[in-house]
């Protein structure tokens, strides 16, 4: 048997080292190799690769992927995995707790799982915590915990990332479509992109036995930058613009588009808003979020018509050429 440990990268090399020695340290019955997709940083990522590489230890493998972009990155570290039994996932903000990968292998191989996933704590600098951000919006900087009792995964309501989750490859050999949605995509340090739920919501279509793991665990260190009420309304926004514009199903009733349903929820998402900011009640910005992913869904809308009428409107000829 072998495990592939695999790190998508971009521009964070100097995170890499500590990382790198972190998940070489990992004890492990099955034998693994660690894998590094370079997204096509621009820094020291390749140099400071090498040098952790030429160290004694568990084999590093580094890639480089020329499409920009996680979901791409993350079906490189797919293909390169094939020859493996399993692949985890980690972030490279992300620091490994010990025992993370043979709690994952026990999961895969004792239980029954195909996919598993862990804990993800978020760390926040000292002293940067704001004062608006209540625990309940850690999820949203990527945290999970499910508690300390493992369990399985039936429904979306307790979802799993790849910031810390394993798979079973034969999920992937099996079936050549099962890959990262490059049309939920997030390039470099951009925000949102949501291929990794698309892949979670398409094994729970198709009935995979996804376990939740408490002793699968790693540190998830938060950028200053996303602490800022912007990040949380872009990032709601984006998700449903993506939603809107790929997921949503058809209506025999539009405008342009967008089903008139969506432009009431919107009014009522704001107009609530308005009244939680009037009456300073804490959690205006949670209701804010929703009033941005609804907008979110209505661009998504109308993105998607004219996305069809330009199609329409495109030769069948150029069309197919376009496609190919």
């Amino acid at each position: 048997m072998k495990l592939t440990f695999a790190v998508c990268t971009y521009n964070r090399s100097q995170r890499l080292p500590p990382l790198l020695e972190r998940m070489r340290a990992q004890q492990c019955s099955v034998p693994f190799e660690v894998l590094v997709v370079d997204n096509n940083s621009t820094d020291d990522t390749r140099a400071v690769v090498a040098r952790v590489a030429a160290t004694p230890g568990t084999p590093v493998r580094y890639v480089r992927e020329g499409q920009q972009g996680i979901p791409h990155a993350r079906n490189r570290a797919l293909a390169e995995a094939m020859g493996s039994d399993f692949l985890v996932f980690i972030d490279d903000d992300e620091l490994p707790h010990p025992g993370l990968l043979e709690a994952a292998v026990q999961a895969l191989t004792r239980e029954g799982a195909r996919c598993v996933g862990g804990k993800v704590k978020v760390r926040i600098p000292d002293g940067l915590r704001p004062k608006w951000l209540a625990d309940n919006l850690l999820g949203f900087l990527a945290e999970v915990d499910y508690g300390h009792k493992a369990f399985w995964i039936k429904d979306s309501s307790t979802p799993v990332w790849t910031a810390n989750i394993a798979y079973d490859m034969r999920l992937f050999r099996d079936d050549p479509q099962l890959r990262f949605d490059p049309r939920f995509n997030r390039r470099g340090h951009g925000v949102g992109g949501g291929s990794d739920a698309v892949m979670f919501q398409a094994l729970l279509e198709r009935g995979t036995p996804i376990r939740y793991c408490p002793d699968m665990v790693v540190d998830h260190y938060v950028e200053t930058w996303r602490l800022h009420r912007r990040y949380f309304l872009k990032l709601h926004f984006t998700s449903g613009r993506k939603y809107g514009q790929f997921q949503m199903g058809e209506y025999p009733r539009t405008v342009f588009g967008i089903p008139p349903f969506l432009i009431v929820q919107a009014l009522r998402q704001w107009l609530k808003t308005v009244l939680k900011l009037i009456r300073r009640e804490p959690d205006v910005l949670r209701q804010a979020m929703n009033g941005t992913y609804a907008l979110g869904l209505i661009w998504g809308r109308i993105l998607r018509q004219l996305e069809r009428g330009s199609s329409e409107a495109t030769p069948s000829g150029l069309k197919e050429a376009r496609y190919r």
